[in-house]
């Protein structure tokens, strides 16, 4: 093999590999490592900072594309270039003296293990002229010390490494022509509407933004209607309980039909009819992938996706778990046999006792077909000693334990619970009850305790044949709107956004996928999109800005509010990642959809009417667009517009002194209820008030003789 060159992928990761080995000399660029069996006539190891070049920016290809105007548009450049990035000169200029040495006579790819580390190697190579070189590449999952060195003596040939770069290349190219066509397209139309701001368009960002805006358009349109069901509360010899029966309808009438078919008035004599007992076993959760580990610190402690991904990461460079960027649940026997050999050690580490079920692989847990290129997200062979782990902060502290924890469970008992059912009739209609009893912890021993949801009512001992006292009567209840997605449920959504396409095609390729983005990638993508203002999440609640409307209401009805695009493109990305597929012809296509939205979108934007589109930086400070939020209904001439304070009337100058408030009770006003207000006179439900008595109200706004009155909706007597 000759002398070797090593790129890793940044410092830390040149680091880890040294570690493995025997220094012999270190500066700010490289490390060179002594001459080893593994290396032979030695080897330097050198580092990328990340994307170490970058795509040419419009204006370097030509000069025309420095400013943002329609007629200079698409941006198709003939070929595609390359640049340094800011800042890393020097580390390049290094790596391109390094790979041009006559002595070095192999390359080592030993970036990260996915197509992003493909495509950072080759991207550079292509930079520093090198060609007839071997290339070769080390795919490992752990950055202990073996691990690397059994890597490094059993490194890979290039061959998948090219077409993953090629798959890389094809995404990243394809990526930018939509941002740098798609953002200048709609920036430049809208501002015509009256937008001042900029609109950056992503292929996975924008139908991301759109599902969000789906989500929170339901939940603002969604009327609770009421629903009727039949309860009952018995007293029994050991103690009380209720009951449902099987009826649940939005006509009280149906409900109070049967009840009198029944007979039943109200405080009746009721029997126990049976008593049914089953035990349920729950198994322990399946190991992580990065999505399953984002979504349970999400839920349990708040933490982004993307400061997980990076805890992970840290964990991963202190050489505590394994890969972290990994898209599977399932491990391979090889890693099941080393969990099994430092059983003792991690439960001595979680303070766990317990005596393992069994230490033979299970394929709940444990199947190599499952593993492609990474395996779960498991604690690596290293224990940490009790110093190293008071070292680590509180966010890897808890994430080493969920991971530790998550993989002890596979070896512990199963959860198990005893599931009562019990039907009481009362004058021959029947009464559902059903509650649970905690017979065995297993697994459930290693994590927090969970709160009791609602079907865990605790049950008296009951016996067939009882008599109960029964006092029945109609519950009134509430449909609920949709919930709001949580920063966490937010890769969920990503993953599995396949089942919302309306095309069944479609829906199965995005469920292949792996819905929008990659496992890799989605926390960026989340990050990207809070960068440029399109979402907020306050509490942990994510929803769609001003901003973001307005991007969702220009991209309406094309392909890019839409996950199908994503689905097709990923379907073909895949193809070319596995030799099937032509990068050339992927861009090609790209090409002409580009061309063809240029040619569309103008005229579909022209004829829109839009929420809101003075969301960017307005000379005037005022909000409602161009052409305002609606007529003045007191004087008739001019256009309401939202200021800081209250929404008022463009001829105020001219005398009129109409004006409406942006919160009433507490209650902020949508620029729907102003325009509707004005147009219409009234308002649809406004819920959320609150009275001057502190108490929480719903009602109908009414313009009145230019005043706000209320108008109460009739209630129903339950």
């Amino acid at each position: 093999m000759g002398k070797v060159a090593i790129l890793a992928e940044k410092p830390s990761q040149a680091k880890a590999y040294a570690e493995a080995f025997t220094l012999k000399h270190r500066d700010t660029v490289m490390i060179e490592l002594e001459k080893c069996s593994t290396f032979p006539d030695g080897a330097i190891i050198t580092w990328g900072i990340g994307h170490l070049v970058e795509l040419q920016q419009p204006e370097e290809y030509d000069p025309k594309w420095k400013t943002w105007r329609m007629d200079t548009l698409p941006i198709l450049p003939a070929k595609y270039k390359h640049k340094v990035a800011k800042g890393k000169v020097a580390q390049f200029e290094y790596i391109k003296r390094l790979f041009n040495d006559p002595s070095i006579e192999t390359l080592i790819n030993a970036a990260d293990i996915d197509r992003e580390g493909s495509n950072i190697f080759y991207s550079i190579l292509q930079m520093t002229g090198v060609k007839n070189k071997p290339v070769k590449r080390l795919w490992i999952n752990s950055l202990e010390a073996d691990e690397v060195r059994k890597g490094f003596n059993n490194l890979h040939d290039n061959k998948k490494d090219l077409m993953l770069y090629d798959e890389a290349k094809a995404r990243q190219i394809s990526d930018w022509l939509v941002g740098m066509n798609f953002s200048r397209l709609y920036t430049i139309l809208m501002k015509q509407k009256g937008f001042d701001g900029v609109l950056p368009i992503g292929r996975v960002q924008s139908p991301t933004i759109y599902l969000i805006y789906e989500r929170q358009k339901e939940i603002a349109n969604f009327v609770a209607k009421p629903f009727y069901e039949l309860e009952g509360q018995f007293k029994a010899k050991n103690g009380e309980y209720k009951g449902k029966a099987k009826i649940k309808s939005e006509d009280k009438k149906e409900v109070e039909s049967l009840m009198n078919k029944h007979g039943i008035t109200g405080e009746e004599d009721g029997s126990v009819h049976s008593v049914t007992k089953k035990e349920k076993r729950v198994k322990s959760p399946k190991l992580h992938a990065l999505s399953t580990l984002q979504a349970v610190a999400n839920k349990r402690w708040k933490y982004s996706p993307a400061s997980v991904l990076l805890t992970v990461q840290n964990l991963y460079e202190k050489k505590l778990l394994s890969y972290p960027r990994t898209d599977t649940q399932f491990i391979t026997e090889n890693e099941f046999a080393y969990l099994v050999k430092n059983l003792k050690g991690y439960m001595d580490i979680a303070d766990a006792r317990f005596t393992p079920v069994s230490t033979k692989p299970n394929k709940r847990y444990v199947d190599g077909a499952k593993v492609s290129e990474h395996y779960a997200i498991i604690p690596t062979k290293m224990l940490p000693k009790a110093n190293e782990l008071a070292k680590l902060s509180t966010e890897e502290n808890n994430i080493y334990f969920e991971v530790l924890n998550t993989t002890l469970a596979m070896f512990h008992e199963d959860y198990v619970y005893e599931e009562t059912k019990i039907i009481t009739e009362v004058k021959g209609l029947q009464f559902d009850t059903t509650g649970n009893t905690e017979v065995s912890k297993g697994w459930k021993a290693l994590f927090p305790v969970e709160k009791k949801g609602n079907g865990d009512q605790a049950l008296p001992i009951l016996v067939k044949g009882e008599s109960v006292d029964a006092k029945v009567g109609i519950r009134k209840g509430m449909t609920s709107p949709p919930k709001p997605y949580t920063e966490g449920e937010l890769i969920n959504m990503m993953k599995t956004c396949g089942k919302n396409l309306e095309d069944s095609e479609e829906g199965e390729i995005m469920k292949e996928v792996e819905g929008l983005g990659t496992e890799a990638t989605r926390s960026n993508i989340i990050e990207t999109i809070k960068k440029h203002e399109y979402i907020a999440v306050q509490k942990n609640i994510v929803s769609v800005t001003d901003k973001g409307i307005v991007l969702c209401e220009a991209i309406e009805g094309t392909l890019l509010s839409s996950p199908s695009m994503t689905a097709k493109w990923e379907t073909y990305l895949k193809k070319i990642g596995n030799g099937n597929g032509s990068k050339d012809l992927f861009l090609g296509n790209i090409g002409k959809f580009i061309q063809t939205m240029i040619e569309e979108v103008p005229t579909k934007i022209q004829g829109a009417t839009f929420t809101n589109t003075s969301t960017g930086k307005t000379s005037a400070g005022k909000s409602g667009g161009a052409e305002g939020i609606a007529l003045c209904p007191a004087c008739k001439k001019g256009k309401l517009f939202s200021h800081k304070t209250f929404y008022g009337c463009t001829e105020y100058k001219g005398g009129c002194k109409f004006t409406l408030p942006t919160v009433m009770l507490g209650k902020k006003l949508t620029q729907k209820n102003i325009k509707d207000l004005c147009e219409k006179g009234k308002t649809g439900l406004v819920k959320g008030m609150t009275s001057k008595a502190k108490k929480p109200f719903d009602a109908i706004l009414k313009l009145e003789a230019g005043s706000i009155k209320f108008e109460f909706p009739e209630k129903k007597i339950s």
